[in-house]
C-alpha cells in the first residue's frame, strides 16, 4: 500500500489563514496531464468530491481525488514564501524530474 501524501504543518497554518474570511474551503490538490514535463499539478480551492481522500488538521483540509492519489504518494505538500513568491509546493518522491516552474514533472 502507498503512503498517502502528507501535509506539513506550515501549509495547513497557511490554509488557515487564508480561509479567515473564505468559509474554510478546502485546498484540492490534483495532477493532470500536460505541462512542460507530461503531468502537472492543479492546486485550487474546491468543495470535496464523496470519494476523495480528506487530510485534515485543525479545522483545515487539503483534498485529492483517487486518480491524482497514485501520482502523490509519499509526496510533501508545503507552503514556501521565497523570494520568487508564496506558494502551495509539492515535493513529490514519485517525480523522476521537474521543470522550473515547479508545477510540472514526469513519471
Amino acid at each position: 500500500m502507498n503512503l498517502p501524501p502528507k501535509v506539513t504543518e506550515r501549509a495547513f497554518q497557511r490554509l488557515a489563514q487564508i480561509n479567515a474570511d473564505r468559509d474554510g474551503v478546502p485546498l484540492r490538490v490534483a495532477v493532470l496531464g500536460g505541462g512542460c514535463s507530461g503531468f502537472q499539478y492543479d492546486i485550487r480551492f474546491d468543495q470535496p468530491e464523496d470519494d476523495d481522500l480528506i487530510l485534515e488538521s485543525e479545522g483545515q483540509r487539503v483534498v485529492v481525488d483517487p486518480v491524482s492519489l497514485p501520482f502523490l504518494a509519499g509526496a510533501v505538500i508545503d507552503f514556501t514564501d521565497e523570494l520568487i513568491g508564496a506558494r502551495f509546493v509539492i515535493e513529490n518522491p514519485n517525480a523522476s524530474s521537474s521543470c522550473g516552474c515547479g508545477t510540472s514533472f514526469s513519471m
